[in-house]
């Protein structure tokens, strides 16, 4: 929810702060005052594309922040995780700065981040309804958004892409290896020749450090053998000195101390070990001098060995267990060649059954979306009804086609009529911005769309040709939906000015030299003035008495709504 908006040096604002609350947010004020420019700042901050042009005149730059308060459930916080951006007890704080002499910047919570990135991040902040804006409600995602909203219709599209997805990912590897085929005879030349080559070779695991150790070993043998040599007269074979006898003795002296005082029992234990642990190494050391072989043959044959392992490494490597792993993707893949034709036709078959059943859940899912597309239709065009005539006509429309897709076989349309006697007709044919502003609206307030938009919605100039009883019902609908989504509404009417929960007053002002936008909260006097003047364009006394008579009327509507 946008909680804050301050802006400086914008287009006529020369700086601006304005709180928003919960519930309904309107902004009003003469023809010329303001008010999308109010709202052109906050799409500034939400990642609209603006201009150097909009700089205040004889400023350098512009500064647009807004202050959000997220949910629990925004969705907005997977796109802060994924910029690996933090919040502060749920507050986010975008801030962007536009200047003549260099590109823009744009910081969230202090973090600088891309424009595309923040546009991202502000279509999932704000839903935006303008006379351009609402197009993509004519959008594909957005006439499946309404059919599919009803759980029966989910199970359906669940249930037929499971067979969609596992029949185009065949049909994705069949036309890969048929792709394939063209080379497959120079091809299986290769791999044959590559097999020979490393099966030959007759590699085992770890057999290159197994050589590496083997040859440094033999390399080396006659300075192992001398240090083996001065190892065994140290322990045991010194004609002056070896630690065996030497140890022996130490016992003895040990034994002739126990007969006159125990004291050192332990010690001799200790001795005992140790002296046991050193006669097996000297029988290590013993056995392993047995071993040493001094053949220089040997050392060729497993040099030969290494440089076999070697260019096996660096052709198929990088390490040995990846030569092993390389031989058995070439058998498997001469497997695949060899058995080309049978592969195809199982797959051919495999693909056709997945076809088949593809289009069988198509068509349960096609008649699953006509029953909730009758559904949304009548909940709709019942409050439509309110906002144009009692003989509008609306139909989400589902017909079915050969071409499967990721969402079915389904081609959507709304239709519509406002005329009496006039066939419905494409949505997108026939409607103006106005118009569809209020269809907009009407999709909201019925809430039979599987909606997950913003918490916060802007309604630009809904009210456009509306009068009457059209006003006062479209007034009652924009507060219907405020009751569950924070909304923005420009208006000229009062009927709507009247609904507010929070009403923003946004004036222009000139003293000759230049001219500035203002923005003000109005508190209760303050209303009651702007909606005689938005109704009757004076402050006369019954023109207030009339603004408090439509305040009073707002207040038990928007009571009713609430219970």
């Amino acid at each position: 929810m946008l909680k804050t908006l301050s802006v400086w040096n914008f287009a006529l604002i020369e700086h601006a702060t304005v709180d928003f609350d919960d519930g309904l947010n309107i902004l009003t004020g003469e023809t010329g005052a303001g008010k999308s420019i109010l709202i052109e700042a906050l799409g500034a901050v939400l990642g609209r594309r603006t201009s150097t042009n909009a700089i205040r005149t004889g400023c350098e730059q512009l500064r647009v922040e807004a202050v959000f308060l997220l949910t629990a459930d925004d969705k907005a916080r997977k796109l802060l995780a994924d910029l690996d951006i933090d919040l502060d007890d749920d507050f986010l704080i975008i801030n962007r700065k536009i200047s003549r002499a260099s590109k823009s910047t744009v910081t969230v919570n202090g973090n600088r981040i891309t424009l595309a990135s923040l546009k991202k991040l502000g279509n999932a902040l704000v839903d935006v309804h303008g006379q351009n804006d609402n197009l993509a409600l004519l959008r594909d995602d957005a006439l499946y958004n309404l059919v599919d909203g009803s759980n029966d219709v989910r199970a359906e599209l669940d249930n037929y892409r499971s067979f969609y997805r596992q029949w185009s990912a065949q049909k994705k590897s069949l036309e890969q290896k048929k792709s394939a085929a063209r080379d497959n005879d120079q091809r299986l030349d290769m791999l044959r020749w590559q097999k020979k080559e490393i099966a030959d070779a007759a590699l085992e695991p770890d057999e290159d450090r197994r050589l590496e150790n083997d040859i440094r070993r033999l390399a080396n043998v006659e300075r192992i053998a001398q240090h083996v040599e001065e190892s065994r007269l140290l322990l045991s074979d010194g004609e002056d000195f070896d630690v065996l006898s030497a140890l022996a003795r130490v016992r003895k002296h040990l034994d002739d101390i126990a007969r006159l005082d125990n004291s050192l029992d332990d010690a001799a234990k200790m001795l005992d070990d140790a002296s046991i642990l050193l006669q097996e190494v000297c029988g290590e050391i013993n056995s392993y001098a047995d071993q040493l072989e001094f053949a220089p043959d040997r050392l060729d044959q497993l040099q030969e060995r290494l440089d076999v392992v070697n260019r096996m490494k660096k052709k198929y490597g990088p390490g040995l267990d990846d030569v092993i792993n390389h031989l058995e993707k070439i058998r498997a893949e001469i497997s695949s060649i060899e058995n080309f034709d049978a592969d195809c036709s199982a797959l051919e078959k495999l693909i056709a059954t997945l076809e088949i059943r593809s289009r069988e859940c198509a068509a349960q899912l096609s008649n699953a979306r006509n029953k909730n597309a009758a559904v949304v239709s009548s909940a709709v065009e019942k409050e439509l009804r309110q906002l144009f005539t009692e003989k509008v006509k609306f139909e989400l429309t589902v017909a079915s086609t050969e071409r499967l897709t990721e969402r079915g076989a389904d081609s959507l349309d709304m239709m519509f009529s406002a005329n009496v006697g006039v066939k419905p007709k494409p949505l997108s044919k026939i409607i103006s911005g106005g118009e569809l502003s209020r269809v907009a609206l009407a999709l909201k307030a019925s809430g039979v769309a599987r909606d997950e938009s913003p918490a916060s919605m802007i309604f630009d100039e809904i009210d456009t040709g509306l009068g009457g009883v059209t006003a006062g019902a479209v007034a009652e609908c924009i507060a219907k939906v405020s009751r569950a989504r924070q909304v923005l509404c420009i208006t000229h009417l009062p009927q709507i000015a009247c609904m507010a929960d929070v009403h923003i007053s946004i004036e222009k002002i000139s003293d000759g030299a230049q001219t500035i936008t203002t923005v003000a909260r109005l508190d209760h006097d303050d209303r009651i003035r702007e909606i005689a003047r938005m109704a009757s364009g004076d402050e006369s006394p019954q023109s207030i008495e009339n603004a408090k008579a439509m305040l009073s009327s707002a207040a038990s509507k928007k009571f009713l709504l609430s219970n």
